[in-house]
């Protein structure tokens, strides 16, 4: 089929994040024209069940206007207004305000910023420079965790855990090493429990903190209570307990990438809630607007707020900022969206739909093509084989999951493929019962279809 107009402009002039590009030239991108609900509308009037919400983010869905009368009405009142040097508006201090009180650990303030690689690069950054304000210039080493996800920016990228991340831009940045992935299907040894697998990254992890020089040296550890671009996997029983006593031990400052998990998509305000740990920092984004506008923050406890003032008297100011922290027209939305959340009870109607997703995608387990079906909340990955048994994966080149996706979307259904041909769904928080059953109708005679061509194509072993 020959290209759109809209296609042939759209390859001519944008580069595309996250994409296959010399691929794309061929295919040419899905051009999406408006979104209702669950369901979003292309160039061509067909419909597609959201079965991602956006990218993890859009938990309202689409078409909500009281956000959009909210961001009309902020923007005639204040299009913009900064936060740097001492400035301030009600938005902001609002929304701030909310997300403390609604904080799972105690938090101090809020640093806002645009995106959740913003945020988990100011996580880095703040870690050293509190430990420089404390004198402590050789505690600066910051882990992530193998198939982990951050975000992309310099810092942010060399955290996640995802090599195609790194590979030819140089990364990860010195001082970032990353700890064992909690993946039981794939990392377990035979006949391991999954207590005994968290003992074991547990004791891994220590050893780590050892070589890089023990607690005079590591910083901090940054971990996603359910790891999403990595492929949704769920942590194992007593994973997070037993990480967290070598965390303390090693007086390793914990944050929280709350980026996905956050704000209902594991039945609880927060991620780390859901899965029964205490972070001392909370990096926070998509759902937080349910991204109607770019808008992040950081929640930061006391102790490192009061090295960010030592530093202040030290150096005459604090140094670290974006145009864009706070928005007036962002934070409005977002406090909007908090607002829509605790009114319609959101987070209780999703974790009540939980079951019904949950068991809807363990039943997806059973397929041929299917090694392992996971997931937790409103959240859930199927990993593609090549033989269930011996759990052989497909060659990375062959495109597996991106295949399922694409026959998804024929089906008019959005999903993900991410790394270890997962595909993965998190569709709006908002979604109905029936339209968790057409999801799974839908995928399901995706996975049919993907079935097929793989036999076809002699990619299949059993």
């Amino acid at each position: 089929m020959p290209l759109s107009n809209l296609a042939i402009r759209d390859i001519e002039t944008l580069a595309h994040p996250n994409t296959n590009l010399a691929q794309l030239r061929e295919t040419g991108p899905l051009v999406i024209e408006r979104g209702k609900g669950v369901y979003l509308y292309d160039s061509n009037g067909k419909a597609y069940l959201e079965g991602m919400a956006g990218l993890w983010c859009t938990a309202l869905g689409y078409g909500n206007e009281e956000l959009a009368e909210t961001a009309a009405a902020q923007m005639r009142r204040i299009g913009f207004s900064h936060l740097y040097n001492g400035k301030s508006h009600d938005a902001a201090i609002e929304l701030a305000e909310k997300l403390k009180e609604m904080a799972p650990v105690p938090i101090s303030k809020v640093f806002f910023c645009n995106s959740g690689s913003e945020a988990n690069d100011t996580q880095i950054k703040l870690v050293r420079y509190m430990n420089n304000a404390l004198g402590r210039t050789k505690k600066k080493t910051i882990i992530g965790r193998i198939k982990g996800f951050h975000g992309l920016t310099m810092g942010a990228a060399s955290v996640t855990g995802l090599p195609l991340n790194h590979a030819d831009f140089d990364l990860p940045i010195p001082g970032v090493v990353h700890a064992g992935c909690p993946h039981h299907y794939r990392a377990a040894q035979d006949g391991e429990s999954e207590e005994d697998f968290a003992t074991r990254l547990a004791a891994e992890l220590e050893a780590l903190i050892e070589r890089e020089g023990g607690a005079d040296t590591v910083a901090g550890f940054v971990a996603e209570p359910v790891m999403g671009a990595g492929g949704v996997i769920v942590p194992p029983k007593t994973y997070f307990e037993k990480i967290g006593r070598v965390c303390e031990k090693y007086d390793v400052y914990m944050i929280s990438d709350e980026v996905i998990c956050g704000f209902g998509r594991l039945g609880r305000n927060f991620g780390c809630e859901a899965l029964n740990f205490r972070p001392q920092a909370l990096s926070i984004a998509k759902a937080l607007s349910s991204a109607y506008l770019p808008i992040a923050g950081v929640m930061i406890p006391e102790m490192m707020y009061e090295a960010m003032l030592t530093e202040s008297r030290k150096l005459g100011g604090f140094h670290h900022g974006f145009t864009y922290s706070g928005h007036p027209v962002a934070a409005a939305v977002a406090l909007k969206t908090l607002e829509i959340y605790a009114r319609d009870k959101v987070f209780a109607a999703a974790a009540a739909r939980i079951p019904q997703f949950q068991t809807r995608l363990k039943a997806l387990g059973d397929h041929p093509l299917v090694g392992e079906a996971r997931g937790m909340g409103l959240m859930g990955g199927l990993e593609l084989v090549a033989d269930k048994r011996s759990k052989q994966a497909f060659d990375p080149k062959a495109g597996v999951a991106m295949r399922c996706v694409r026959f998804a979307e024929d089906e008019g259904l959005i999903v993900r493929a991410v790394v270890g041909d997962t595909v993965t769904m998190c569709p709006p928080l908002v979604i109905k019962a029936d339209e968790v059953d057409e999801l799974f109708a839908r995928l399901g005679r995706a996975l049919d279809r993907t079935l097929d061509w793989a036999k076809g194509e002699k990619l299949f072993v059993n």
